[in-house]
């Protein structure tokens, strides 16, 4: 079997789609020897925007400190080895192979059969125990309280900033949203939260009191470092990421500190490319179109933006197009390779009801790329990690795989 096989095989397992519940996951993890020993300090991440810097902060931190470090984020952009990282470094192609076959054959009669995602965490968890891993950071899949993540013990909970995306999950409202991350706080161990909407802040103070968990906020950047990533709100999650590692007692220097945050890359998250003529972002909620739109601003002025973008059926499409819709000079909405995604004609028609300037429909994300290029404006790429994941795949000369998770 070749890594492509292998990859195809963990690819149909998404056909067993999400099941959240951590009975599974633990009978896998333990089956695979996989848990992580109890000299490894683990961090556990979850929120609903900035989780992924956050763990990326985390995990740049932890190596300055001259700990070994694994970090399992996810989605991925363009190759799945980017969700299993050891010292920053993805997962080598034959360590993967061969980890993925020993975890087929382990569940191969296997009734229900274990997800995607949990063989995926259980394939990470195997691979950071082979390289001697001390610090671990897990950023959550989905929710919190029954998602495979929190089925690893942790040392510390880590709480982003909250807000509304998978409702047909996680509830209906900040309360019940805030209480399925809130789940991954763990009985007599610390949590450290973002500043939070006062719905979400009450049930987070609440569910830690609850467990005797001690509990700090990171309320203020004050002589916070800017991250190498632009934006207030990375200052925010420096902030959160550098206030977890001294309730760990693993804050390194401040100079330390300054040049770890300095020199990070978190692909996706306002990357600039082509020097600055073309930004590609993932705003699938309205909470990260908001702050999308004012990193824009504080980066570009009044500059509108030649908008490409295309985003999941099942997301908030109408909040996010409220929020970008002042940036759009012209609208180019193309094809992605999520079968999640909403179709163009759809979705010509939503824009239209928040935007009065051209909307451009285009049967390839090439010819809309292209389009967009030539309009005189700065390009946004946006809606969708998916979508990132397309462009920056055409950008290497790869494909990306379709996927849903």
């Amino acid at each position: 079997m070749n890594l492509k096989s292998a990859l195809d095989w963990l690819y149909s397992t998404q056909l067993f789609g999400i099941k959240l519940g951590l009975e599974g996951t633990r009978r896998l993890l333990e089956a695979a020897d996989a848990y992580p020993s109890e000299d490894v300090c683990v961090v556990h991440v979850a929120g609903t925007n900035g989780k992924g810097s956050v763990c990326a902060m985390l995990e740049a931190l932890g190596r300055s400190s001259g700990l070994k470090t694994g970090m399992f984020t996810s989605p991925h952009l363009v190759d799945f080895r980017e969700r299993i990282r050891v010292n920053g470094v993805m997962i080598p192609e034959d360590a993967l192979l061969r980890l993925l076959v020993e975890v087929r054959d382990l569940v191969a009669e296997w009734d229900p059969h274990p997800t995607f995602f949990e063989l995926a965490l259980a394939v990470a968890l195997k691979y950071f125990k082979e390289c001697g891993v001390k610090f671990l950071v897990l950023e959550t899949g989905l929710g919190g309280c029954l998602d495979a993540t929190n089925a690893v013990p942790k040392d510390l909970a880590v709480l982003a900033p909250i807000g509304m995306d998978h409702q047909q999950y996680l509830g209906d409202t900040l309360e019940l949203i805030a209480a399925e991350k809130a789940g991954i706080i763990a009985a007599g161990r610390p949590v450290v939260s973002a500043v939070q909407e006062p719905e979400a802040a009450g049930v987070i103070a609440r569910r830690a009191a609850e467990l005797g968990s001690p509990l700090a906020i990171a309320g203020h950047t004050d002589g916070v470092p800017q991250p190498s990533l632009p934006g207030a709100h990375q200052r925010r999650n420096a902030a959160l990421a550098l206030l977890a590692m001294k309730t760990l007692h693993l804050l390194p220097s401040r100079s330390v500190a300054e040049a770890a945050l300095s020199s990070l890359s978190w692909p996706g998250r306002f990357q600039e490319l082509e020097g600055g003529l073309m930004v590609l972002d993932g705003a699938h909620n309205p909470h990260a179109a908001r702050v999308l739109a004012e990193t824009w601003r504080e980066r570009f002025g009044d500059d509108k933006a030649a908008l490409v973008f295309a985003a999941s059926a099942d997301k908030n499409i109408h909040g996010v197009l409220e929020l970008i819709a002042p940036l759009a000079g012209e609208w180019h909405l193309v094809p992605c390779t999520s079968p999640r995604i909403l179709g163009v004609g759809d979705m010509k028609c939503l824009v239209e009801a928040f935007s009065s300037v051209p909307v451009i429909c285009h049967d390839s994300l090439e010819t809309g790329l292209k389009a967009a290029r030539n309009s005189g404006c700065r390009v946004l790429v946006t809606g969708s990690l998916f979508l990132l994941g397309d462009v920056l795949g055409l950008f290497a000369g790869e494909g990306r795989r379709a996927t849903v998770q």
